[in-house]
């Protein structure tokens, strides 16, 4: 069935965002004496979601929180489409069906990064993070982003490259679960929720283009 809605993450799914947060939360755990982490190892560590300040800096996590934050905006415009993003989103505006970003990142960082890549009209809904907002894998932004659009999650799809997106996703009750395997394995994004998995967005959309038309 033709979907009403696809929701998409941000950060791994259509842009490649990592540099900013590799390098804020390395600087982070510098400051506060603690090991930094690979690459890798930070984007698989935001994908699972919740709080990751709690679990890397216990009692410190409002400190650490802010100087992350700091850090962050210092290159908060260190961002890039991944291929096929664009592809995939002017198709959906072709196909008449509705998008929408659900995404971790604080709602004015959101914003401002998808001002900068001139993204803003492409998208139905932009759910951020903010006060009374919980953070994926609870699914509270993946359901206010099909109020606000608004769609029935049951009609509609969310893409994202986490294990917190499949889990927001299921728990949501969406359509369809579709899993970029990017840090996480094909196996992972499937034991959280997914329904579909694939290596990359260009695979996604080949595969979305003919479920739609």
């Amino acid at each position: 069935m033709k979907p009403e809605a696809i929701l998409l993450d941000m950060d791994g799914t259509l842009i490649d965002a990592f540099a900013p947060i590799v390098y804020a939360l390395n600087a982070t755990l510098e400051e506060f004496g603690l090991p930094t982490m690979t690459d890798h190892e930070v984007i698989r560590h935001t994908g699972k979601g919740e709080c990751s300040m709690i679990s890397l800096f216990g009692e410190h996590r409002e400190a650490a929180g802010k100087r992350f934050l700091e850090f962050h905006d210092t290159r908060l415009f260190d961002v890039t489409p991944l291929p096929a993003a664009e592809a995939l989103l002017h198709g959906l505006v072709a196909a008449g069906i509705h998008r929408a970003i659900v995404t971790s990142k604080s709602q004015p960082r959101a914003d401002k990064q998808l001002e900068y890549l001139h993204w803003q009209g492409l998208f139905d809904a932009v759910v951020g993070l903010c006060e009374g907002r919980r953070q994926k894998p609870d699914p509270h932004t993946v359901t206010l982003a099909c109020s606000m659009i608004p769609c029935e999650p049951a009609r509609s799809w969310m893409i994202g490259d986490g294990t917190a997106d499949m889990k927001a996703a299921r728990r949501a009750g969406m359509g369809q679960v579709i899993g970029i395997a990017n840090s996480f394995s094909d196996a992972e994004l499937r034991e959280a929720g997914a329904d579909q998995t694939f290596s990359d967005l260009q695979g996604a959309w080949t595969w979305i283009q003919t479920q739609i038309n």
